[in-house]
């Protein structure tokens, strides 16, 4: 009897052990950091990473095989992740489930003498008015309806950093054909006026609202590094 129960003991610790081992090997988080190393954050593990450069292209306007696509790849770092069973890069603006994207932009000359907190506000989507109206009246005459529309602020926090660097963290829905999806804007200047750092989150309103610690959760956790030097 005694035996057995040795055995019984012995056949727990190991089993205890091989579930931690396999936990071990599960983790909860992908890590992610810039090809400069400079910006950080985590998404769950359950995102699957896609290649973002579709999205480049989308959001500049660039021909891919143009010199401008060039000097932009050569300039601007991004990803993307997407917690749909069926994951693209369309999902960034529209999907039922949580899409995040994330890009840094080394400035030029012309754009470190311009940017400023509306400029990171208006960094990847027409948030602020004035570019609100202009998208608008850009896409009427180009014979096109608007994609974006009947925008609603949500919430806007101006960021105040270490060593300098600033930001801004802006919430908002956009209705985008028949849903109505909300993005969760982070964008933070670092303290040389060198970088832009942007995430963006978003999914429909009903799932942001379901997910809201969630998506905070990815929100906070993008900061800037300070690299050694």
């Amino acid at each position: 009897m005694v035996s057995l129960v040795r055995t019984a003991r012995v056949l727990t610790a190991l089993i205890v052990a091989a579930l931690a081992l396999s936990a071990c090997g599960q983790p909860e988080f992908t890590y992610v950091r810039d090809r400069g190393g400079t910006t950080y954050f985590k998404v769950p593990a359950t995102f699957t990473q896609l290649d973002a450069y579709p999205i480049e292209l989308y959001l500049s306007g660039d021909h891919p095989n143009s010199q401008a696509a060039l000097l932009r790849a050569q300039r601007v770092w991004s990803t993307a992740f997407d917690r749909s069973a069926d994951p693209s890069v369309e999902h960034l603006l529209g999907s039922a489930e949580p899409f995040v994207y994330a890009t840094v932009h080394q400035l030029t000359a012309e754009q470190r003498d311009t940017v400023s907190l509306n400029g990171l506000r208006d960094f990847v989507l027409p948030v602020t008015e004035q570019v609100r109206l202009r998208y608008v009246r850009q896409a009427l005459e180009a014979n096109q309806l608007p994609l974006f529309n009947r925008f609603e602020p949500l919430s806007d926090e101006v960021l105040t950093l270490d060593g300098g660097a600033r930001g801004v963290h802006v919430r908002f829905n956009y209705q985008i054909g028949a849903e109505v999806q909300t993005f969760d804007h982070t964008a933070i200047l670092d303290e040389r006026g060198a970088t832009v750092s942007v995430m963006l989150i978003g999914c429909r309103s009903a799932c942001f609202r379901a997910r809201a610690a969630e998506f905070d959760q990815i929100a906070s956790s993008f900061k800037l590094l300070r690299l050694p030097g």
